[in-house]
């Protein structure tokens, strides 16, 4: 049986209503105007912190980036399932994985209390053995030390072990691990794939579960 690592914001679940909200929530609190939802969304990918520096920008001084930060995870602490839902066919796919005996993990770069509250309220928490975000290692991905620990954790082999996102962050975080990568083009930057091709890539999510069956 395999290890199978996901990534949570656009492969698993559908955020990104909540993610716009939250950053143009910030920058009227900081007294900016609201960016469109499309842009926002090219910037999510890299942590809560990369996020808003990319929302506010170089020129803005780095206690405003810490300040407005402060803010936008506060906020979304508290609205994290106003708008997400799994994509279609998750569940189904999340349960069959499950029961055929894989070991099924999560690796985000969102703060882990967000992630196991998101988890908890979609009902899907029990299905994953161990869940790190990207405050869980002192570096992200695609830094390879989440995926490794994880690997260690579950006692298989990189290459008993799958990465599934829908970005180049994912894919650059397999290929540093040494392990297989799948690339969703159903999430939010299915456009970056290309930079670091993954060994599969699925239109839906039944092509993976097919896959490692």
């Amino acid at each position: 049986m395999a290890l199978l690592v996901f990534d949570l914001d656009g492969t698993l679940i559908d955020s990104r209503e909540d993610l716009v909200q939250a950053v143009n929530a910030t920058r009227v609190h900081m007294q900016r105007e609201p960016l469109d939802g499309l842009l926002i969304q090219s910037y999510v990918g890299n942590g809560a912190m990369v996020l808003i520096q990319r929302a506010f920008g170089p020129e803005t001084p780095p206690a405003d980036i810490q300040a407005a930060h402060d803010f936008f995870i506060s906020y979304y602490r508290q609205h994290p399932l106003d708008f997400t839902t799994l994509y279609p066919g998750i569940e189904a796919a999340v349960d069959e994985l499950f029961h055929a005996g894989h070991k099924l993990a999560i690796l985000t770069n969102k703060p882990l209390g967000i992630t196991r509250r998101i988890l908890t309220g979609l009902g899907m928490a029990e299905r994953f053995f161990q869940v790190y975000g990207g405050d869980s290692f002192p570096d992200k991905k695609p830094d390879p030390s989440g995926l490794l620990a994880l690997i260690a954790e579950a006692e298989v082999t990189p290459q008993d072990t799958w990465m599934i996102g829908d970005s180049a962050v994912d894919m650059e975080t397999a290929r540093n691990a040494g392990v297989r990568s799948c690339g969703v083009t159903w999430g939010f930057q299915p456009e970056t794939l290309h930079k670091f091709p993954p060994d599969l890539l699925v239109d839906h999510i039944s092509s993976f579960v097919t896959a490692v069956s």
